[in-house]
């Protein structure tokens, strides 16, 4: 019996707690002993995937008996970079690959990390599920509602373990926050806003110098628009609506998943979202908007605000206004909240308050650790579809200029 189908089995099981499986001796003591590691393939080594991904991995590598074992990415010295910390980590040489495909084709990989720009993240998504791959993926999850839909049914087809690159539910402070709204201190909700604002738009933090020759264009390019290879396109390409939808969909998905794990919401009733291109104009003719604004009602009876200016750094907060104080999150990391503004404030409380963290696993730890445990992991695939929908809302009024509402029973955004 192939060895590496037993592990995928073992990994299944532990998953998702089938029952109804034989093993042999030989993997009956894959799963008992030290040998049940996990094999985890990396797919985009730049900056998110290398820094974030497999550094946040490696932290735990020890601990939760995993590694990893291969890596793919367009160009040529990220992929080598990758390769090179996974060799001084477990002093071994790990498969490199340009292409996703070949990772997923690799029968010994258990699991596989996105960290691949955003438009070839639902397509690899799916190709994981299908793939039996238990998937940690970058949001956002997808650019549209029908690749969204694609991903999420091949995820749920397949019972995998998938979490969703929304880290910062997994603060402590986060988990604290929760509770803290659970508890009804605050009242009900009228208004969350973030305002998350900077002197220039963060794309053009990405763009660097790189040689035409090391990157397979093609594979970048995947299923967007064709152009000619481009070093801003390719290094910055946060900047263009090609590959993705601008800060709503990027830094603003980090706000509506934590807002709706905070408050247990759930889809939007209607949004209307507004932008454009007003303070960065040069060579790079970057189209993502560096102003954008989105605005959307609850059927919980609130309203939410998003908003980025990239042409003045200041102003920046994240507030829950409700009606016996507020919930004030303009540092995420030390959350706190007062009596203040509360129209309904009783007087149970008093001055400025610390939200006092709640320990939690990091969301690197939790994926790994639900992977054998078969529970749900922090932010599971329908956390992921909740706040993907709300910023696909966001993109289509956008686009259209018009008021955007949510079908539920059809899974359809509508011109509202």
């Amino acid at each position: 019996m192939n060895t590496a189908c037993n592990r995928r089995d073992f990994l299944k099981t532990a998953t998702i707690g089938v029952t109804a499986m034989s093993f042999t001796a030989r993997s009956y003591a894959r799963i008992m002993g030290a040998n049940d590691r996990i094999r985890i393939g990396q797919i985009g080594c730049g900056g998110r995937g290398r820094g974030a991904h497999m550094a946040g991995v490696h932290k735990h590598d020890k601990v939760e008996n995993v590694e990893f074992v291969a890596v793919s990415d367009p160009w040529r010295l990220a992929r080598e970079q990758g390769a090179a910390m996974c060799k001084d980590w477990y002093g071994t040489d790990v498969k490199q690959f340009v292409s996703y495909r070949d990772i997923l084709a690799c029968k010994d990989i258990d699991a596989v990390m996105i960290a691949s720009p955003d438009h070839h993240h639902s397509t690899q998504l799916e190709a994981a599920a299908k793939a039996k791959k238990h998937v940690y993926v970058e949001k956002p999850m997808a650019r549209n509602m029908k690749e969204l839909i694609r991903a999420v049914d091949a995820v749920k087809e397949a019972n995998i373990v998938v979490q969703v690159g929304t880290q910062i539910r997994s603060l402590s402070t986060s988990t604290a926050c929760h509770e803290l709204w659970k508890s009804g201190l605050l009242g009900k909700a009228s208004r969350i806003e973030q305002c998350r604002n900077g002197e220039k738009p963060y794309w053009y933090h990405y763009v660097k110098d790189i040689k035409k020759e090391d990157v397979e264009w093609s594979e970048f390019l995947g299923n967007a628009p064709k152009h000619p290879f481009d070093v801003s396109r390719y290094s910055g390409w946060y900047g263009y609506l090609d590959y993705t939808d601008g800060p709503v969909t990027n830094l603003g998905v980090h706000f509506i998943d934590l807002y709706n794990y905070i408050t247990d919401a759930q889809f939007p009733t209607s949004c209307v979202c507004n932008g454009g291109v007003f303070t960065w104009k040069d060579e790079h003719n970057f189209t993502c908007p560096d102003h954008v604004e989105a605005l959307w009602v609850y059927p919980e009876g609130f309203m939410v605000a998003y908003s980025s200016n990239f042409g003045n750094g200041s102003g920046n907060r994240h507030r829950y206004f409700c009606e016996k104080g507020q919930l004030v999150l303009d540092n995420w990391s030390a959350p706190n909240y007062t009596a203040e503004g509360g129209p309904k404030r009783d007087g149970t409380i008093r001055g400025v308050n610390e939200v006092k963290p709640i320990e939690t696993p990091d969301h690197f730890q939790d994926w790994l650790q639900c992977m054998r445990s078969g529970k749900p992991t922090r932010a599971p695939i329908d956390a992921g579809y909740l706040h993907s929908v709300a910023g696909l809302m966001a993109v289509e009024s956008y686009n259209t200029g018009h008021r955007m509402i949510y079908d539920h029973k059809s899974r359809a955004i509508k011109k509202g």
